[in-house]
């Protein structure tokens, strides 16, 4: 037996097993592919091996490539070179693949003579998610062995093709349900005596016709949203049935290699590794984090719902809770409009969609919150309300059941203040709808226990939610920015820019909607009242162009007219006459700006209100404000966020 780092290699009879061993994705990084090129070598030359069974260590087969190397120049061996060493080796190799084989990893495994699967193995080319394409044979050698139909999906589409599905596509031999790799040798020892099979590369591929061709281009191009790498992907794989597959692979190459090189596939790198991080803050390492199985939720409104819906996704028991019999009811409706709504989309069955339901338990008032693990406020942003609700919650919950509150801008220092048990208390900030929307800002208070905090970032893993810390200020991280990226906007206005050249604007730049469209879709009286609270107080708020909206009955969509016109059940923003006379006193004489100078403008007014977050330590770190604004205040994803957007395009 041969043992190293990364690559065991041992024998059994005729058949050579190479064990994977890279913890903790068994990634193709330069050891990696320098032991597999070795271990070729070795076996190429042994007469007594007639077959190599390649395999990876634990759960998975191969997660990818080694991402920190696409920052470095490219080093030998690379992958295509020791796929094409495989392909072209004079005995078989088995790829037993035994769950992931993701990006390089199902490359390899599609390089390989025969393909041996598990339960749990699953196939995809996540590539197009960094930016970039496959780039050692996917384009190519996928459909030759699946089909252009089958294998665009996987290839553009971000698709996956689980065991079940390589075994009717023909792209595996055969299922192994128990004892894999004693059942892959037995497979490969019998399958040795056989002629090597016809290589993928070399295999006939038959072209759709142009009516695919055309639709895959239509369909790709609207999901891709600008985004590069899926429609290149799409290229490779048509140039590769169109000319052969030497040129398929030498344009795959190429342009792999050049999109890597991109800002766009720097900037989804930056993304990837600091999501990957985001789940397990240094700060909290070896802190165990507390056990929840059952959970509440008070306020059964908008946001309530969205966060019962997730806690239910995730597997949680749920205890709703409202004032009223008639409130329950509405929001117990609401929930059931969610989940049929999960089901047309196919997220579940309409079965799953109802099992889901059943364990939520609708009640009135706090007395049922008794026995939760966690309890989490969302009533509505007043702070007298939610001061009374934790105050109730105090007395009827256990004196180790976490509370939490979803608040978006008051101080949640004050809503808890009267709690006495302060290291249970937390701030939870889901973003509407809280089923959909991957974002939680997690507010740590002075008291808040380490075990609480660490809680909360579980909490997000189980939910599928991307978890960032914040600090106390008003907004947390994405409001405050939010509220600097409005007040230059409207800056601009008030200075003659037109604002539907600035919505054009960002909108171009990748945002889903400018930031005016954005008011008008949210509602323009929820800033507006928030504003109005803070008067109330006695703090000195200016008056904002959206105030003058809202007090002539403007508030947005849901009033068919905000800054723009909307007509009965459209959602199109139409200019506004009326808009443009209310206002008209408030602006200066009309002035023309690029699109490239509003862009710049407003990034720029993130990214320094993000400088002062880092400054007051709101923040943890640059990547936290990119992580808020990408995945809560749709920041264009292919350009990283306004931290690093600056950063890369500082002069």
């Amino acid at each position: 037996m041969m043992s190293d780092l990364s690559v065991k290699l041992e024998r059994r009879g005729p058949v050579a097993i190479a064990t994977i061993d890279n913890p903790p994705v068994n990634a193709l990084g330069l050891a990696v592919r320098q032991q597999l090129v070795r271990v070729i070598e070795v076996l190429e030359a042994d007469d007594t091996v007639r077959a190599v069974v390649l395999t990876g260590a634990g759960s998975l087969f191969v997660g990818g490539a080694d991402i920190t190397e696409f920052d470095r120049a490219a080093e030998q061996p690379q992958l295509p070179e020791l796929l094409e060493r495989i392909e072209r080796a004079c005995k078989p190799w088995f790829a037993a693949v035994n769950g992931l084989a993701l990006g390089g990893g199902a490359e390899l495994a599609f390089a390989c003579h025969y393909r041996l699967v598990g339960p749990t193995a699953r196939f995809g080319l996540p590539e197009i998610n960094l930016g970039i394409i496959p780039g050692a044979g996917g384009t190519q050698r996928l459909p030759r062995l699946v089909g252009v139909e089958n294998a665009l999906p996987v290839i553009a589409e971000n698709r996956q093709i689980d065991a079940s599905g390589a075994l009717e596509l023909g792209l595996a031999e055969t299922l192994i349900e128990n004892d894999f790799v004693e059942a892959a040798i037995a497979l490969a020892t019998e399958m040795s005596v056989r002629p090597l099979p016809t290589p993928a590369l070399a295999l006939q591929v038959t072209d759709p016709g142009e009516a695919f061709w055309a639709d895959a281009t239509a369909r790709i191009r609207k999901a891709a949203k600008g985004a590069s790498a899926p429609l290149a992907a799409l290229e490779a794989l048509r140039l590769g049935v169109d000319r052969g597959a030497p040129e398929g692979l030498a344009f795959e190459r190429e342009t792999f290699l050049r999109l890597r090189a991109s800002d766009e596939a720097a900037a989804l790198r930056y993304l990837f590794f600091a999501e990957r991080s985001a789940l397990r803050p240094p700060a909290l390492k070896g802190v165990t984090p507390r056990r929840i199985a059952s959970t509440g939720v008070v306020g059964a409104g908008t946001m309530g719902v969205g966060i019962t819906a997730a806690l239910l996704n995730a597997g949680y028991e749920v205890t709703l809770s409202e004032r009223d019999g008639a409130s329950l009811e509405r929001g117990l409706k609401a929930l059931e409009a969610v989940f049929s709504a999960q089901a047309k989309r196919k997220m579940h069955t309409v079965e799953e969609g109802q099992t889901r339901l059943a364990r939520v338990k609708g009640v009135v008032g706090l007395d049922n919150l008794e026995n939760c693990d966690l309890v989490i406020e969302a009533v509505f942003e007043d702070l007298a309300l939610k001061q009374d609700v934790f105050g109730k919650l105090e007395k009827v919950c256990r004196t180790d059941t976490i509370l939490a509150t979803n608040t978006s801008y008051i101080d949640p220092r004050r809503i808890g203040e009267g709690i006495a048990a302060q290291e249970r208390f937390i701030g939870l900030h889901f973003f509407s709808p809280a089923q959909v929307m991957k974002l939680l800002e997690i507010i740590s208070l002075p008291g808040t226990a380490a075990d609480v905090l660490a809680t909360g970032f579980e909490l997000a893993k189980r939910l599928g939610k991307v978890p960032v810390r914040s600090g106390i200020c008003e907004g947390f991280i994405g409001n405050r920015i939010l509220k600097r990226y409005r007040v230059e906007a409207e800056f601009m206005v008030r200075n003659g820019v037109d604002f539907a050249a600035i919505d054009a604007a960002m909108r171009e730049f990748g945002y889903a909607m400018g930031p005016f469209e954005m008011q008008d879709m949210a509602g323009l009286d929820v800033s507006f009242l928030n504003r109005e609270a803070a008067r109330a107080r006695g703090e000195q708020i200016p008056e904002t162009l959206g105030d003058i909206l809202v007090r002539a009955g403007r508030k947005g969509q849901k009033t068919g007219g905000g800054w723009y016109d909307y007509a009965p059940g459209d959602r199109k923003p139409l200019p506004s006459a009326e808009t443009s006379h209310l206002l008209a006193e408030a602006r200066t004489a009309p002035k023309a700006a690029e699109p490239k100078e509003i862009v710049a403008r407003l990034i720029k007014a993130m990214a320094d209100e993000g400088r002062l977050i880092l400054e007051e330590r709101i923040a943890d770190g640059p990547e936290a404000i990119d992580l808020v604004e990408v995945h809560g205040y749709g920041f264009p994803r292919t350009k990283g966020g306004p931290m690093f957007f600056s950063y890369r395009n500082a002069s």
